[in-house]
């Protein structure tokens, strides 16, 4: 990857990329990161590259000294023009990413006012802001983007382990560090740290994560896929009875052989534990059983071993009831039963609400969807939440397939990626 920024300021960008591990990282060749001094392609004897905004106002940057530099560099093809500026999106970790996946990067530093607005749109591609507030040039937000961008370049960091654990790479803040002496002005490091144990240490870092989140950012929440942070199992319920008709009486539903190879995919992607299936109908069972002993056992196992895989996360109940009593007793703990709806109900909550409960209490989620027309209301009314329902156009129609409501709300919950 190359990195070209531009700016009036050369020195103090040249300072910054000789030091430490991304001065090791050009060094080793690993990225190539040029500084281009804006003076050199303006003219006069005075090297100007600036002048009076139109309309009062102070000092900007002039367009054409600008223009000539990226000209220059434009020679082996066109490059992605950053343009660091308060009126920019605000920098995230998958933009970085997004930067980090361009061959040519080039970083444009203004100054006094900005930069001339003709240049800004001709030329450039992405207006990035590190945050609210005005600083007085572009060369600390471009150290940023450069340091960030670097990272993500391999072999620039010793570990990439290091960057994956960072917080914002897997949707959590960081956990705490500590370093020697084990205590310091009175303060110890915590116990289990010093025990040896990994996995007592890997579990108790995963907990420090989602409380520092919670507390500090809890808007970091909603684009976080939460099922590293679970101690136990996530489950999806996909339910047959009992169900409403079209006229809002209790009913049972049949099976789709569509339902049951998108959800199991879906289940799969996610690292849902099991997919639940429940029916009291015996012949429907039979049939459900028939389709996943092909794709598991039979012919369809060796022609398609993802569909194997995705499979084996189903497991058929006769009753809700059963299939709850399976899961507890499997995880251990009281599953926590968060049933789906397609009409509005009183006292519904909000997924981004539910996703942080998940989290805080360190809960065994059980995502029930019905069929039909919707559960009917014995389920409702046992599950200890129920979601307000999926919302797309202005006009609230709502009519999701259950595939369709079950990949979206896994999305939202376990997708980060």
């Amino acid at each position: 990857m190359k990195i070209s920024i531009l700016t009036a300021f050369p020195e103090m960008m040249s300072n910054y990329l000789n030091s430490s591990i991304l001065g090791r990282g050009i060094a080793a060749g690993k990225l190539d990161v040029e500084v281009v001094d804006i003076r050199s392609f303006a003219q006069g004897d005075y090297r100007q590259i600036d002048d009076y905004c139109y309309g009062s106002g102070g000092m900007m940057l002039m367009a054409e000294p600008l223009a000539k530099a990226l000209e220059n560099l434009s020679q082996g093809g066109k490059p992605y023009v950053v343009y660091p500026s308060p009126q920019g999106v605000t920098l995230h970790q998958e933009l970085v990413e997004d930067l980090a996946g361009k061959e040519h990067l080039v970083i444009l530093c203004g100054h006094y006012e900005g930069v001339d607005e003709r240049f800004t749109q001709k030329y450039v591609d992405l207006e990035v802001s590190l945050g609210n507030f005005v600083l007085t040039g572009g060369e600390m937000p471009a150290m940023a983007i450069v340091d960030a961008v670097s990272r993500l370049i391999p072999g620039v960091v010793g570990r990439s382990q290091a960057v994956e654990d960072d917080s914002f790479y897997a949707g959590m803040l960081d956990h705490p560090h500590y370093t020697r002496p084990a205590e310091w002005r009175s303060e110890k490091v915590p116990e289990v740290l010093t025990g040896g144990d990994a996995k007592a240490i890997e579990k108790w870092r995963r907990r420090q994560a989602v409380e520092r989140t919670l507390k500090r950012r809890p808007d970091v929440v909603g684009r976080a896929g939460i099922m590293p942070w679970l101690s136990h199992g996530a489950y999806v319920m996909e339910v047959h009875y009992p169900v409403l008709d079209k006229r809002g009486e209790k009913s049972s539903t049949a099976i789709t052989g569509m339902d049951l190879h998108d959800i199991a995919r879906a289940c799969r992607m996610y690292g849902i534990k099991k997919y639940l299936l429940v029916t009291p109908l015996a012949q429907q069972r039979e049939m459900a059983k028939r389709i996943v002993t092909h794709w598991t056992e039979g012919w369809g196992s060796t022609y398609n071993p993802d569909r194997k895989e995705a499979f084996g996360t189903l497991k058929i109940f006769a009753s809700v009831g059963r299939a709850l009593t399976w899961v507890r007793e499997h995880e251990k703990t009281e599953p926590y039963t968060i049933s789906t709806t397609a009409k509005q109900r009183a006292g519904a909550v909000n997924w981004l609400s539910l996703k942080r409960e998940l989290l805080l209490k360190d809960l065994s989620p059980v995502f029930i969807f019905g069929t039909g027309w919707g559960l009917h209301e014995d389920v409702l009314d046992m599950s200890k939440a129920v979601m307000t329902p999926i919302t797309g156009g202005a006009d609230r129609w709502n009519h999701l397939s259950v595939r369709s409501a079950v990949s979206i709300t896994l999305d939202r919950f376990f997708g980060w990626r």
